[in-house]
């Protein structure tokens, strides 16, 4: 059985409780773990391209207001 298995058997038996605050603390984990590789990205300049490209259709007056 895979660590994986063993966490969804054990997420399977937790009472709607501790459901309910293993909920709470991944969706902090998950978007910690999201934001730490978006600042790596950023850092690594892979979102350049897609900065560029914005900023390029904002000048060519494809962007409005929101």
């Amino acid at each position: 059985m895979t660590k994986v298995e063993k966490l969804e058997k054990e997420i399977q038996e937790l009472s709607r409780q501790e459901l309910a605050a293993f909920r709470r603390w991944f969706n902090r984990f998950d978007a910690a773990a999201w934001d730490r590789q978006f600042e790596e990205d950023a850092q690594a300049g892979k979102l350049d391209r897609l900065a560029e490209e914005a900023i390029s259709e904002h000048d060519a007056g494809k962007s409005r207001e929101l």
